[in-house]
């Protein structure tokens, strides 16, 4: 009985040994599934930001004559206003063409837009960048925070700026072909915004 009892602690050992190794077994699968969602997910998310790039790269920006009841001033003074901004925003943002314009609704209260058109990888970050540019003695653009894009998407935000006489609304927008920036004396945020995005509207073409 000696002899004969240790064939069968043998076994039992050789069964205990496939028993443990069933949990390994099924720890590795659930292991390399989550590696292969985390895989499968990463792609997607390239290929979505690819998809985007592809959408938005090809975009056109001019300086429409009127948008809405603003009419574009084409008097020396608002040429000569528009093509410094265009210049500035230029030498901050490398763009492959600029536009600018000057807007009047017959009030002393000019919308002043200026924009351009390249390939951006980053529009959140080129955008904040192209706010600085925005900036006299007494600070830059502050309260930053987004606003409804419309439906071109990317990117808009609204802030304020300090003037001599009141604070100013200032909102941009930056998408992965095009980026732009409004100033809006004496209009509130809420006005500002959906007078950009009407401008934009009128102004941004894609493919």
């Amino acid at each position: 009985m000696e002899i004969s009892a240790e064939p069968f602690a043998l076994i039992e050992a050789a069964d205990e040994e496939h028993e443990e190794q069933k949990p390994r077994s099924r720890t590795k699968t659930i292991v390399l599934a989550s590696l292969l969602a985390v895989a499968l997910a990463g792609a997607g998310a390239i290929g979505y930001a690819g998809w985007r790039i592809a959408a938005e790269k090809d975009a056109t920006l001019t300086a429409p004559q009127s948008v809405g009841n603003l009419k574009l001033d084409t008097s020396e003074q608002g040429k000569s206003t528009a093509d410094y901004l265009q210049t500035a925003l230029s030498a901050e943002v490398d763009l492959d063409n600029a536009v600018g314009g000057v807007y009047s609704d017959g009030s002393a209260n000019d919308v002043l837009f200026f924009g351009g058109t390249t390939l951006i990888w980053t529009p959140g970050s080129d955008l904040e960048t192209a706010f600085e540019l925005i900036s006299d003695d007494q600070g830059a653009v502050t309260g930053l925070h987004d606003v409804p894009a419309g439906k071109l998407g990317g990117t808009m935000k609204c802030g304020k700026t300090k003037t001599d006489d009141a604070d100013m609304s200032v909102c941009g927008w930056a998408d992965h072909g095009s980026l732009a920036l409004a100033m809006f004396p004496g209009r509130p945020e809420p006005e500002a915004a959906t007078l950009l995005q009407q401008i934009r509207d009128a102004s941004q073409t894609r493919g």
